[in-house]
């Protein structure tokens, strides 16, 4: 893809899944990686397994933590110079949050506060971290990670619904408001994505219930989101900004 080798992208959350998909991605196509992440040994792993011509870097950091986000986008631009773009993908989906995230009349108010404090000021933090930098330098692209609680009205996970359709809106206000000045911002929603944490859980009730759903006829691999994420930090994309894609198999159709 056009505009990424030798350019320097930071990943918010890369030490599996999708994250660490992506950063084998733009490793492929030449460009140096910066993985933060609370799994500082699975971002140290996917660093050092990472192909291509491209350098790679692990940063512990903590999308709730407004020292450790800086610190990583600090850490990028001294090792690398400077930053072209930023993928939000980390959230709080372990089991004492995400698996108490019922309705709103049940639900513990810490959840919520938790939930949003990683899942959407978390993205706050790296973009306002990172933005002053992009306008610096003559812009930048920023993707975000969505998801499709955010559209579907889901009688539990309220408060992470909440959060990813907050997200949405921030992709496009930052869209909105810095691509007069070569900002670009965009957001993907997976559909089911047989990621490490998927096939752990191995609920094969979920996964025939979501296959009867997919057009393509198939669950997703991180590798799917990943190609999606780099055409979107890439300048190939240069005319695409402000917009959220469903990459789920044609399980979504929404205009």
């Amino acid at each position: 893809m056009n505009g990424l080798e030798d350019k320097t992208f930071i990943i918010a959350g890369g030490a599996t899944g999708i994250g660490a998909a992506t950063a084998v991605k733009l490793g492929l196509e030449g460009a140096n990686v910066v993985i933060g992440d609370v799994n500082i040994d699975g971002a140290r792993k996917t660093a050092a397994e990472l192909p291509g011509t491209g350098e790679a870097a692990a940063v512990e950091f903590d999308l709730a933590d407004n020292d450790s986000v800086q610190n990583l986008i600090d850490h990028a631009i001294e090792r690398f110079g400077p930053v072209s773009g930023l993928y939000n993908v980390g959230a709080d989906l372990s089991p004492q949050n995400m698996g108490t995230d019922t309705d709103i009349l049940t639900v513990d108010l810490e959840v919520w506060r938790r939930t949003l404090d990683v899942n959407l000021l978390g993205y706050v933090r790296t973009t306002r971290a990172v933005l002053p930098h992009f306008l610096e330098s003559g812009g930048g692209a920023i993707v975000n990670t969505s998801s499709g609680a955010a559209f579907a009205g889901e009688d539990t996970r309220a408060a992470y619904g909440a959060s990813k359709a907050a997200v949405n809106s921030l992709t496009r206000h930052v869209a909105r408001t810095w691509g007069h000045q070569g900002v670009r911002c965009n957001a993907v929603t997976p559909g089911m994505v047989m990621g490490e944490s998927q096939k752990q859980q191995n609920d094969v009730e979920l996964q025939a219930t979501l296959m009867r759903m997919v057009s393509l006829g198939r669950l997703g691999e991180p590798s799917d989101l990943a190609n999606t994420v780099a055409f979107l930090l890439s300048t190939e994309s240069d005319w695409v900004s402000g917009q959220v894609w469903n990459i789920d198999g044609g399980m979504t159709f929404r205009d």
